[in-house]
């Protein structure tokens, strides 16, 4: 196998003869499964609920398996979040699933664990593990989740550091896009990965019930159309030790922004086979990431 590789930041990347399509070299098809787990208080918790999950998915021969956000483990006090944290060289979530790609030869997306850094700072970190156990890319939450709707208040800056960097890894089923649930709201950021290259956006989340009743489906749905992406968005469901509850509906979307799989209000695996020739499809036939057009506004009268 080639040396797989990342990106931080962005990178140029090769365009169609007219310059102005994004096109995908050479499209694969690849079976790939969102994992909906339940949160869970401590590391070891977390880890035994992914680990189950993961081994029926690859049962049902799955390539590529996709974790949601803080699937290391999360508490909360209602407003604040209280990730179990260790440093990348320890961390156990990490070092098992390391080994569980080696042994069964499969890709993985690690939604998020908690990361505790040289000063003490936590992230919220993803990482893309390759079938050797080998890190290809890893990714630090840019947006930190500090709202306040009609009495329901989190602020996950007060104990979580914000990244500034954004990563496309690639991999056997194409160039990842990387993000983290509240990121979803800030649409730049994805039009970035998209016109720097990314064929496939990823958003690990544990939306909250109200606001993932609300805004999750549309949110994603316009992730992809105006990206033209698959968007695959594992989501964690159920309580959260603490307070606080995760929405789930997991959600496998193609390029067009049409859902193709949904995972509903229940712990599960949804699963389908995707194929980035459908990347090529679409964007030939709507061409947007190349027609953005600089502009100004005018002050008001």
């Amino acid at each position: 196998m080639n040396k797989l590789w990342q990106k931080f930041l962005f990178k140029k990347v090769q365009q169609s003869k007219n310059n102005s399509i994004l096109l995908v070299k050479d499209g694969k098809k690849l079976k790939v499964s969102c994992l909906q787990t339940v949160p869970k208080e401590t590391i070891k918790e977390a880890l035994d609920e992914a680990l189950d999950l993961a081994s029926i998915a690859i049962s049902n021969n799955s390539k590529f398996l996709f974790l949601p956000e803080y699937c290391g483990g999360i508490t909360s006090n209602g407003k604040l979040y209280f990730p179990p944290s260790d440093e990348e060289t320890k961390h156990l979530f990490l070092k098992e699933f390391k080994k569980f790609c080696k042994l069964n030869k499969i890709w993985v997306s690690i939604g998020s664990i908690a990361i505790k850094l040289e000063n003490n700072k936590i992230v919220n970190r993803s990482f893309i593990l390759n079938p050797y156990g080998e890190i290809v890319s890893k990714y630090d939450k840019i947006h930190m989740f500090d709202i306040s709707i009609d009495g329901e208040e989190h602020y996950e800056s007060s104990t979580i550091h914000f990244g500034n960097k954004g990563v496309l890894a690639e991999t056997e089923i194409g160039i990842i896009g990387h993000s983290i649930c509240y990121d979803i709201r800030f649409p730049n950021l994805y039009r970035k990965l998209a016109q720097s290259g990314a064929q496939i956006l990823i958003i690990p989340a544990a939306f909250t019930k109200t606001t993932g009743s609300a805004h999750w489906h549309i949110l994603n749905r316009s992730r992809a159309i105006e990206n033209v992406c698959f968007v695959i968005s594992p989501c964690a469901v159920g309580k959260i030790p603490g307070g606080g509850e995760s929405y789930g509906h997991s959600l496998i979307i193609n390029p067009w922004g049409e859902i193709i799989k949904d995972g509903g209000d229940q712990r599960g695996i949804i699963s389908t086979t995707i194929n980035t020739n459908e990347v090529n499809k679409y964007r030939n036939q709507l061409p947007s990431l190349s027609h953005d057009k600089n502009f100004t506004i005018s002050k008001l009268l």
